[in-house]
This record gives structure tokens, sequence and C-alpha cells, in this order.
């Protein structure tokens, strides 16, 4: 790990930064299985049916000329005013790959929530990686973020969601860019999960996103108003475990005198599991922490047999679902996990 940060702080210092940024990739994806074939998906302009029976559509949006795709996930019978959550993959992922991943859309057919998945452009990373660790993809009304939040509007706009009840969640460099979407843009969601991330602006580069990735930042910028819900396994070898324990500590910056509620369980037949919410006084809630016991980097709950998921642990996507009360009349159990 270190010979390989060392590679990259020295690309970084040549401006070999297309090579710097594949040495970090590298670490990203090492010691994973190999990727299972991802649900199918139907062709720009097209309509087809998710596994969930929602009716799913290829779609783009742009921002200051950049444009970016994205995949649709539309319940049946979603209701007027409903709500609307955007899913960040993470590296070496695309839309239909991390849809396949989470069981996302499953989890928001019983809820009756629309799912966007915006998908990262190869162009402008060539492993398909959020590029969350550049200053100019860190802040509002540029770069990515200013993209993501193009799309949100866009689909937001075309269902008619209710623009109170948005929320913005993703996996590994995804989480570390939906933590960059809920400070950048806090009039916009309403909550943010972090699964495997780190918090907003750990990173300046290739070379301190491969430090933080290691060794968690002890000084974490402030996240804003925006609740988390953070999952993290503590058997991460990618992104160390310390770096959930960040996202958390961003969310309370400037807090005054908060409470903490423990819980613990274990997933059907599964993983043990361990939850802290932490709440201002009033009783509104400032962060919720998922720690997964024996989960190495990997979505929580997520679907047998598909690339960065294991199926073992609580079921991440309800949990997040609950956290951000999307759950509806059916309601979602996150502490089963997904087969």
């Amino acid at each position: 790990m270190f010979r390989r940060m060392n590679d990259a702080t020295r690309l970084v210092r040549q401006g070999r930064l297309l090579d710097a940024t594949a040495r970090i990739q590298e670490h990203l994806g090492g010691g994973l299985p190999a990727m299972a074939s991802p649900a199918p998906y139907s062709p720009p302009g097209r309509t087809g049916r998710s596994r969930a029976g929602g009716t799913v559509t290829r779609g783009a949006a742009s921002a200051h000329g950049d444009r970016r795709a994205y995949r649709l996930c539309v319940p049946a019978g979603l209701a007027p005013g409903a709500p609307l959550m955007v899913m960040l993959h993470g590296g070496t992922q695309d839309a239909d790959g991390f849809a396949a991943c989470t069981g996302m859309d499953e989890a928001a057919e019983r809820a009756g929530v629309a799912v966007v998945y915006p998908e990262q452009s190869r162009a402008a990373n060539a492993m398909g990686y959020w590029n969350w660790f550049r200053p100019g993809d860190q802040t509002r009304d540029a770069g990515e973020p200013a993209i993501i939040a193009a799309i949100t509007r866009s689909v937001a706009s075309e269902l008619g969601t209710d623009p109170a009840r948005v929320a913005v969640a993703g996996f590994s460099a995804g989480a570390a860019m939906a933590a960059v979407m809920a400070a950048t843009h806090p009039d916009l969601y309403c909550g943010a999960g972090v699964h495997s991330g780190l918090p907003h602006r750990a990173a300046r580069d290739v070379g301190s996103a491969f430090a933080a990735m290691s060794s968690p930042p002890a000084t974490v910028a402030d996240a804003g108003p925006v609740p988390l819900v953070v999952v993290h396994g503590d058997a991460d070898r990618t992104v160390a475990p310390g770096n959930g324990e960040a996202v958390v500590r961003s969310a309370l910056v400037g807090a005054g005198g908060v409470a903490r509620e423990r819980t613990s369980g274990r997933a059907e037949g599964g993983r043990g599991w361990t939850r802290e919410r932490v709440t201002e006084p009033g009783g509104r809630v400032l962060a919720e922490s998922w720690t997964v016991h024996g989960l190495g980097h990997a979505w929580s709950g997520g679907r047998a047999g598909v690339q960065y998921a294991d199926p073992s642990g609580p079921d991440a996507a309800g949990a997040m679902l609950a956290f951000f009360g999307f759950t509806g009349a059916a309601g979602v159990q996150p502490d089963r996990a997904v087969g």
C-alpha cells in the first residue's frame, strides 16, 4: 500500500496525473472477486423492466457543457410527490452494475421511491471513479457536483417528485461524492448515505486521496446541515473503517451537546452490526452510523454473486431509505439481509 501511495505521489509530481489515477484505482479494485454480469438495461430511448417490476429508462443531463448519462428506475404506480433517491456507483462499476449490487431497485419498489443512478463517463475517469478528490469537483456549481445536481433536478422535474424528499447515497468513490453533494447542495438533498466512503474534502489530489483511504483524516471539514447515514465494514482494507467515523465527525462540527444512542443486532443468518444514532437537543438526528462486523469493501446486504456486494450483512439500502423517512406504508426492515 505504501509503495503504491509513493508511486502515485511521484507520478503527481511528474505531472503524470492519469498514471497516478491508475495507481489509486488499482488499489481500490485490488483483491475483489470478478464482476458478475450486470442486470440488463434498455438502450437510450427504450424502456425496460427492472427486477422489481418498475420501469427502467436511460437519459442524460449536462452542466456547463459536460454531460453524463443516467439510469432511472420508476416503481409501478409511483405516486405524485414521491421521494427520489440519487445513487452514485463506485469505481469500475456502472449504473446497471450498481443497481444489481445494492438491490436498491427492489427496496425502492417496496417503498414507492424513484431511483436515479448517474453514470460516470470513462472519458472523465478511465475506470469510472467519481473524481471526489479533485478541488474542482468538490464545490457547488462546478465540475461533477454540478452535473449530478443537474441530473437530480432534471429527473425530479420530469417525475414531479417531492423536492423536500430527495436524498443522495453512494458506495466507495460514489460515497465520497455523496458526501460532497450533501456539503455543496444542502438545499437539494434532505439526507445523504455514505457507504464505505470518506468525508468531504478528505483529499485534494490523488496522493492525498491514497493517504486518506488508509489513514483517515484527524481533522474534518464541516459536512453542513444535511443529516448523514454511514455504513462501513470494520474489516474494510480498501477504505479504512476510521473514515466512517470521520464522516460522522464531519456531521457534528459546530454541534453543541449531542445525545448518542447505540444498539446492536445481527442480520438474519448473517453478520452482526452496531448502530449509533447521534441527535442534537430537541431530537433532530445529525448522523446515524452502521458498523458491520466482518464486512470488507462491499455493499452490505447486496445481491449474492455480484461484485462489491455482501448479502450476509444488514440491508444497507433499507437502512438508508428508513433513515431518510422514505419507507412508506410497506416499510423496510434494515436488519434483514437481502438474498
